[in-house]
């Protein structure tokens, strides 16, 4: 729904494919203009999920980072969420306090002036 507002008001999305919250956020983008959302994968569509490939096949702005198919997952969704930062002005972030990823791509954003806002589903 948050997503969903945000674009339907104009504001474009980006954000990063995967299950959870990452899907639901696609789903919301796509329903209201699947022109503003970007998707950035941290490595190549082969190497996600097949429920998630069924959605990403439908996003018309869709980053493969196939480049870092050799790195860990974690290794590669830091590098994605530091493009997306890069690209954004506000991030909005859903974590559990133990998301050490998701945390230190806020505290990253922070760093770069970026306004952070900062749920935590625990």
């Amino acid at each position: 729904m948050m997503s969903y507002a945000l674009v339907l008001a104009g504001n474009r999305l980006i954000t990063s494919g995967a299950l959870g919250t990452n899907a639901a956020a696609i789903r919301g983008a796509m329903r209201a203009d699947p022109n503003l959302l970007t998707v950035i994968l941290p490595q190549s569509l082969e190497r996600q999920p097949r429920e998630s490939r069924q959605q990403l096949d439908k996003v018309m702005h869709l980053v493969e980072k196939p480049e870092n198919d050799h790195l860990p997952l974690a290794e590669a969704s830091s590098l994605c969420n530091q493009e997306i930062i890069a690209r954004c002005q506000q991030l909005i972030c859903f974590a559990f306090h133990d998301s050490h990823t998701l945390l230190q791509t806020c505290e990253l954003a922070e760093e770069q002036h970026k306004v952070v806002t900062l749920f935590y589903f625990d």
